[in-house]
């Protein structure tokens, strides 16, 4: 579409073309002109800002989480139990990520909902024959490298619909103290990453890798990749600590109630002053037995407990014991 004006240019073509010979044959020197001393910072208007909403912390917590549950789950379903180390999540361009990653792969595009967007689960063929050979009562050796267009069997296929079921009950548990509402379904599978295009190559995903040592000769690694704008709806939840429960729930209540109960319990040494006397060292060291030392008796004494005042008391007798008579409590000291 094209927009007709009727302005005409300021300048001719003759007067621009004799400007900027003057400007070529006339540098202006460096240092001069206008503003010369700002810094610039660029900003891209597009672009997501990976330090607003996303507490990487709290995925951290749901991934050490994770681990327990998916080793407990592994050994019931697959007979092995696999030493898994998480990495910290962190926040990468899409097509960084997938630089790094040589098919196959098991690439398996998810729907977690109530989250937008796809996500992805990405399994090393080390996890898939390790996990196969001790499922069938092998020592659970891995495997080298196998050619890029090698495809899964239907074995190979089984072994990681397993693994995946496995995953989606641990991460659905873990992330419990967030949010229950996750839900995690299987869209498709590929074996070149190339092909699960889940954001743009310059969107912004959070990474979460567990590299897994079934112990055989080659580590693998398990990745789920989730899109960073999915994760926006729990940035409340994520921007304060994980906790395992509500703070108000009975059976906190219920707690706090048993602590009270045994604090009150507990016995304290308490020590009741009659009086104060000051003297000098020089008096001191001269007393002699049966000396008389006058003693103005208070109106009350002081009553404390672990040498902190608690108490002014009046002293007196029950019965044949001696007792005392709180009057006032003291002010603690200021420090």
């Amino acid at each position: 579409m094209s927009v007709a004006t009727d302005s005409k240019p300021l300048l001719s073509p003759e007067e621009l073309a004799a400007l900027a010979a003057d400007v070529a044959a006339t540098p202006i020197p460096e240092g001069d002109g206008y503003n010369v001393g700002m810094r610039v910072q660029r900003h891209e208007l597009a672009a997501e800002d990976s330090r607003l909403g996303v507490n990487l912390a709290s995925i951290d917590m749901v991934n050490e989480r994770f681990i327990r549950l998916f080793r407990l789950g592994m050994l019931e379903t697959l007979r092995v139990s696999p030493r898994v180390n998480p990495t910290r999540a962190q926040i990468v361009r899409f097509g960084d990520y997938l630089k790094d990653l040589r098919p196959p792969l098991s690439v398996n595009i998810l729907r977690v909902a109530p989250l937008r967007g796809n996500s992805l689960a990405v399994i090393e063929p080390t996890v898939v024959f390790s996990s196969l050979d001790s499922f069938f009562g092998g020592f659970g050796k891995g495997v080298g490298q196998l050619p890029a267009g090698r495809l899964f069997t239907l074995t190979e296929t089984r072994i990681i619909r397993l693994i995946l079921q496995i995953m989606f009950r641990s991460f659905k548990e873990a992330w419990a103290p967030l949010t229950n509402q996750l839900d995690f379904e299987l869209v498709g599978s590929e074996i070149n990453p190339q092909f699960a295009q889940i954001a743009d190559e310059a969107d912004l995903v959070v990474l979460s890798r567990f590299e897994a040592d079934p112990g055989s000769e080659h580590a693998g690694f398990i990745d789920l990749v989730i899109p960073y704008m999915s994760l926006k709806p729990l940035r409340e939840a994520m921007s304060s600590r994980l906790q395992s429960g509500d703070a108000n729930s009975e059976s906190d209540k219920a707690w706090q109630r048993q602590l009270v109960g045994a604090v009150q319990d507990a016995s304290v040494e308490a020590s009741v002053a009659l009086g104060r006397i000051e003297l000098s060292m020089a008096a001191l060291s001269s007393l002699q037995p049966g000396d008389v030392l006058p003693l103005r008796k208070p109106e009350l004494a002081r009553l404390s407990v672990a040498d902190k005042p608690l108490f002014d008391v009046e002293v007196g007798s029950l019965g044949p014991h001696a007792a005392v008579q709180v009057v006032r409590a003291v002010a603690p000291p200021t420090p």
